[in-house]
């Protein structure tokens, strides 16, 4: 008989361990790929989905079931994101980085998967200078695309606020691609 999701959170919050490497093994790829969008940076997108995983082992009893584990896990994930963006440095977009965002802009292969190290160049470059609140509304609603819905339950602003957050990231990178060349 298959579980459903629901079952195995259920099992988790027995403290069964097999059903939370299940939790680790179909949510990792989500949270690591909203990790490195946000930070730029691997080693460090890895340590944020480690400790995401380790709070949600730890809080799980106090998941409340009614609500989107998904988004649960979304929440928990990005303010360890913001948490190490604001300890972190800033990081500056290198040359090495806008040659791959041109050499990506210019390909024909509109379906090619990205290396992380590729992600980490363009995003680099093209979120210098955003505050990490309008990095982490950008990766929500436009690299993640989550709803504004969803995105107000992760980060705890009204609809409000998130599309201005999302307004100004949207100005302040068409501004960079613009001073890149790529925008007339």
């Amino acid at each position: 008989m298959a579980q459903t999701e629901s079952d195995i959170i259920s099992r988790c919050q027995c403290g069964d361990k097999a059903a939370f490497r299940w939790v680790v093994e179909h949510y990792q790829r989500m949270l690591f790929s909203l990790a490195l969008k946000m930070l730029a940076n691997e080693e460090e997108a890895k340590d944020v989905v480690q400790e995401t995983f380790i709070r949600v082992w730890k809080g799980i009893r106090n998941y409340d079931p009614d609500k989107s584990f998904a988004t649960w896990l979304y929440t928990i994930g990005s303010r360890l994101c913001l948490d190490h963006l604001k300890a972190m440095k800033p990081a500056v977009s290198l040359p090495d980085d806008i040659s791959v965002l041109r050499q990506y802009a210019t390909e024909d292969d509109s379906q090619r998967i990205l290396e992380n190290s590729e992600w980490i160049s363009i995003i680099r470059t093209l979120a210098e200078g955003l505050s990490e609140k309008q990095r982490l509304v950008f990766t929500l609603c436009q690299l993640e695309g989550l709803s504004i819905q969803e995105a107000e339950e992760i980060t705890g602003q009204d609809a409000q606020q998130l599309k201005s957050n999302l307004y100004v990231a949207r100005q302040a990178i068409r501004k960079r691609l613009k001073e890149l060349g790529f925008e007339d």
